[in-house]
């Protein structure tokens, strides 16, 4: 079978090669989508009369070897095909001959692909939100385990008030938690169907399709109206979800920023077990915290896959655009990225080890002034003045709350 758009013509090899870019190999992951997609598109051309029982039940068999070759590893999508929703027709078309010819009618590559991606979206949106409560966890336990451990707070990497490595854990935990709202934000604007909004501008009323019952069977809550909002909206929902997974990944890029310096010597608050460090190739004795260096790294190159979502889909005008294609491959990367950070912070947390007695030494008299202003506070004296008394104290070297 040739191209789903092929009429004939020929297409230059070089060409070819770069439209169809790295669509095979990303399409793999909306396999299973786009068969859903297909089987319910299927029974609504039944429905209308498009396709007979027999026919419906073929496709619907075939629809169901694609899945069981998609996860034996046999279903492949090549050049040839483009992209999945060419390679599952084709096989189709090779397995029951005239109905797969059949099941395009009333719908385009424009709104199979978005239909794949809602559903393919919906699913990473639950597996972010496992993913973060594993982290979350992580995180409170291992404050449990270390509730009545002192440990410096500090601002502008000094030295500021007393805290707790508990409160420490526990502030990482609430952050982490806060990013569920913006995965809810995401869900939202995956909630509407566009199957059948064909190419952007709907299916011809000669023919009465029904987009509600395929709406209904693939699990979203409404039908996007009109079909010009369809791909005119592409990149917004593919943005969300990468803003909430860049919140993510912002939490983690500045938790692995501590912990490089608290599993310092300098510091040595914490420590890592010997198994999450790397070594030097040409210094014996170091042990490396690559595992924190690179999650620090990762939260930028999740941020910089929203940058490039957003920066594809915002200078385009109304309608569908080739340029839409370049969206999945940051969608999918700023995906997994955030994921393989969720699994390492609590693989990390779970193993790392508190230091007491460095904790302890770094609780220096100093991280008590604002404690002593605010006892001269409570004796009646105004809190400027307080500030002012304990602040001359200091610069003195003096370390107690008299200012006689």
């Amino acid at each position: 079978m040739s191209r789903l758009w092929d009429k004939g013509q020929p297409l230059d090899a070089l060409i070819e090669a770069y439209t169809v870019g790295d669509d095979p190999k990303l399409d793999t992951r909306l396999v299973p989508y786009d068969v859903a997609g297909s089987k319910a598109h299927a029974r609504m051309l039944a429905g209308i009369g498009v396709l007979s029982a027999e026919e419906l039940n073929s496709l619907l068999s075939s629809l169901d070897d694609v899945l069981s070759a998609h996860e034996a590893g046999r279903f492949v999508i090549t050049t040839a095909d483009e992209d999945v929703h060419t390679a599952i027709e084709r096989f189709l078309v090779d397995a029951v001959g005239e109905a797969g010819q059949k099941i395009h009618t009333a719908r385009s590559r424009n709104d199979q692909v978005l239909t794949a991606l809602r559903l393919w979206q919906r699913d990473a949106i639950a597996d972010a939100r496992e993913a973060l409560d594993g982290a979350v966890a992580g995180f409170t336990a291992f404050a449990q385990s270390n509730e009545d451990v002192p440990l410096p707070g500090y601002t502008h990497l000094q030295r500021a008030m007393p805290s707790t490595v508990a409160r420490w854990s526990l502030g990482y935990a609430s952050m982490l938690r806060d990013n569920g709202a913006l995965l809810d934000a995401a869900q939202a604007l995956v909630s509407a169907s566009p199957l059948g909004s064909a190419a952007g501008y709907g299916v011809p009323a000669v023919l009465p399709i029904d987009r509600e019952g395929p709406a209904r069977e693939l699990g979203f809550d409404s039908v996007q109206q009109p079909a010009e909002a369809a791909q005119s909206s592409r990149g917004k929902a593919e943005a969300a979800l990468l803003f909430a997974l860049s919140g993510i990944a912002g939490d983690l890029g500045k938790w692995a920023w501590d912990l490089c310096l608290y599993v310092t010597a300098e510091f040595g608050y914490f420590e890592l077990p010997v198994a999450f460090t790397t070594g030097s190739s040409i210094m014996p004795q170091k042990r490396n915290p690559d595992v924190l260096e690179l999650t620090r790294a990762r939260a930028h190159r999740v941020r910089a896959t929203l940058a490039e979502v957003m920066a594809i889909a915002s200078s385009l005008p109304s309608g569908y655009h080739r340029d839409l294609q370049l969206l999945k491959g940051p969608l999918f990367r700023g995906f997994d990225e955030t994921l393989a950070m969720l699994e390492i912070a609590r693989h990390v947390m779970d193993g790392l080890v508190v230091d007491r007695a460095a904790c302890e030494a770094g609780m220096s008299p100093e991280l008590n002034a604002t404690e002593e202003a605010y006892r001269m506070v409570k004796d009646g004296v105004p809190f400027r003045e307080a500030y002012r008394q304990v602040g001359r104290a200091w610069s003195r070297g003096d370390d107690s709350d008299d200012d006689s």
